[in-house]
Formats: C-alpha cells, structure tokens, sequence
C-alpha cells in the first residue's frame, strides 16, 4: 500500500488539500494517509497527528513571538513524517511552515517525494527562494499560470493545475430560508480564517454594521466562518447587541449565501476569488500591526493586495488597508458602489475577464490529483 502524508498549517490549506485527496481516492483507492489537518481532512477520515490551530500563525511579529514554538512544532513533524515513512510528502500552502518541514524531510529521507500545491508567491517577494525550493521539492503545483516562467527559469518540475476557487462546481441545493429573512439584502462578510486575522478586522465590520443600522433597515449580514472559528464570532455578536447578522461554516450553504448577496466586504485573500467567482461587487479589507506593515511593505514587489488587482496593476477592486480599514470608510465604500450600478458593473465585468485566464481545463484538484497518482504509480 502506498503512503502520502498531507502536510497543511491553516483551514484554507487543510480545505485544498482535503479537495485533491477526495479526487485521487476516486483514481487510487489503494493508501494509506497521516497529516497535519483539520476539519476537511478529518471528515476524509484522515488522522491528524495534532490540532490545526496549534500552527496557524498570522503576521512577522507573531511568528517572532512564538519562535520556540514554531521550531518545536516544525521538528516534531518532521519526525512524524520520518516515521510514516510516505512516498509523497503532499504539502499544501503555509509555506513557512510547509517547506520549513519539506526541506529537513528531504535532507533525512531523499526517497520521499516531496510534491507542493500553492506556490509561494515568489512574484510578490522573496524571488530568491526559488534557487532554494529547486533543491527540495520535486514537483509544485501552480494555481497561476503567469507562475509557470518563475518556476521554468530554475528548471524546477512545475504544473498549473488552475485556481480551485474559481471553480463551478454543482452543489446540493440547501433550503436557506432559516438563514436568510424575507425583504432583507444580503451583504456577505469574510472576517479571515485566522483566529489573528478574526481579532483585528471582526470588531471593525461589526461597527460598520451598526453604522449601516443607523440608516437602513433592510440589509442582513452573514459572516462567512471555518467551522473552528464559529464559535468564536457567534460570541462576539452576542456581546454586540446586533439581531440582523448570522454567521455559517457549511460551505455549501456559504455558497449559496455568497451568490445571494448583493456585495461583499472580504478580508484580503483567497476568499476575494471566491467573491468574484459568484459575481459578487466587493471590497478588499486588511489591517496589519504597524511593524508588520512596515516590514511588509519593505518586502513586497507589488503594489496592491487583492490578486485580481495585482494581475491587472490597477485597483479592480477597491481596497482599504491599514489606516483605511475602519468602519467608516468601509461603510462609505459600501454606500458608493451600491448608489454606482455602473461602477458596480465595471467591476463585475473586469473580474470575469480576469478569471478567465486562471481557470483550468478540468479542476484545480482533478489536476492536483492526476499529478500525485502519476508519482504513486511509477
């Protein structure tokens, strides 16, 4: 029997890579798992060998601050995997943490491929890192295909599998009317997967709420949750006083929610794909520790945040950062594009276009799996 161990280190990665296994399952039924994982993995019937959340970490100074930690967890993995003893050692975005443990793996254990699935954003900063990936990875897996020529000019084994949240696919048709009330709009909300990420912008979208409450009355908020963290946000409404909000953790309720929804008010990241994929005008929304931003900005090579922007270099989509991710300029924002049905179009068709060229023939994990079936086979 054939062994692969999933390795991811956030919600979002332990979602991928739960979405590629469930394809090669179909292809080879023949292995045997262990991973670093959580929910998604788990319902696969996949062991996790310790809680997701232990490893997921958000900004420069959070890592600094849990260093030791970090190091520990890194090592103990590594010697996790050394024991399993697997033939892929899959590993899935967070690649500060991923290929931290891919690299210390393939200096102990050369045998043991190691294929990875989310290319470190090399185009953004650190382009140095690829001379370093070249001598530990052995295939990655690219959600972009602007990507491929980073990749190609080190000769390092490379495949564009596509953007898996941008894909169609057909979902169970769930009855929404306990979630959605009657005669109200719906606007979407993406507090981050991060329970860091959930402390900074959670309590500024729920004042914008109440500034939209102050003037209208026919707007429902759902906010967009992992099943980890729900808790955590139903607390915090319940502290706010507010009635017109629910939080869900189904994704394919979420789904069916998002499509619904007359706009959005998304964290920066993976989840604006999932926005614009569903036709959804929005606004792009992060804020950092000072620190944190001041290193970043030293760092990055791009100007924008939000991924449709930086494909296009210009700001498709509006985005409030820092400084500008308060609740009165998310709420002044939001009223814009919805008073602007020209505006809200323009992005809207922008978008689609932008999509177009990072879509795959088949689907992002169908490809991702056709790929890890090839190593086990040969």
């Amino acid at each position: 029997m054939k062994k692969i161990f999933i390795l991811t280190g956030e919600p979002s990665g332990d979602r991928l890579a739960s979405a590629v296994i469930s394809k090669l399952n179909k292809q080879n039924s023949n292995i045997e798992y262990l991973s670093v994982g959580g929910s998604f993995l788990k319902n696969l019937g996949i062991k996790s060998i310790y809680d997701l959340k232990d490893i997921t970490y958000l900004g420069f100074t959070s890592v600094l601050f849990n260093i030791f930690d970090i190091r520990k967890k890194i090592n103990k993995t590594v010697e996790e995997v050394i024991k399993f003893n697997p033939d892929i050692l899959f590993s899935v975005d967070s690649p500060d943490f991923t290929l931290r443990v891919a690299e210390k793996v393939k200096f102990l254990n050369k045998n043991i491929k190691t294929i990875h699935y989310v290319a470190p954003q090399v185009w953004i900063w650190r382009k140095n890192r690829i001379k370093k990936i070249k001598k530990f990875i052995d295939h990655i897996l690219l959600l972009f295909d602007f990507e491929k020529k980073y990749f190609d000019d080190e000769n390092i084994t490379n495949t564009f599998v596509g953007h898996p949240l941008i894909e169609k696919e057909k979902k169970i048709k769930a009855t929404l009317n306990d979630i959605i009330p009657k005669d109200k709009k719906i606007i979407s909300i993406f507090p981050g997967s991060r329970k860091s990420e959930i402390d900074v912008l959670l309590p500024i979208q729920l004042k914008f709420i109440k500034l939209m409450n102050q003037k209208y009355s026919d707007f429902f908020f759902i906010f967009h949750s992992t099943e980890e963290n729900k808790q955590l946000i139903n607390n915090c409404f319940e502290i706010s006083g507010l009635t017109n909000i629910d939080v869900i953790s189904d994704e394919n309720i979420k789904t069916q929610i998002l499509s619904k929804s007359i706009f959005a008010v998304c964290k920066s990241g993976t989840a604006s794909l999932q926005v614009c994929n569903e036709n959804v005008p929005s606004i792009i929304v992060y804020k950092l520790s000072f620190i944190n931003f001041m290193i970043f900005k030293l760092l990055v090579n791009v100007k924008f945040a939000n991924i449709i922007n930086i494909i296009n270099n210009r700001e498709v989509i509006p985005e409030l950062l820092q400084n500008e991710c308060n609740a009165e300029e998310i709420y002044k924002s939001v009223i814009y594009f919805l008073k602007n049905p020209d505006l809200v179009q323009k992005q809207l068709n922008d978008c689609r276009k932008t999509l177009e060229g990072i879509r795959s023939k088949t689907s992002s994990s169908s490809e991702a799996a056709l790929v890890l079936n090839k190593y086990l086979i040969n």
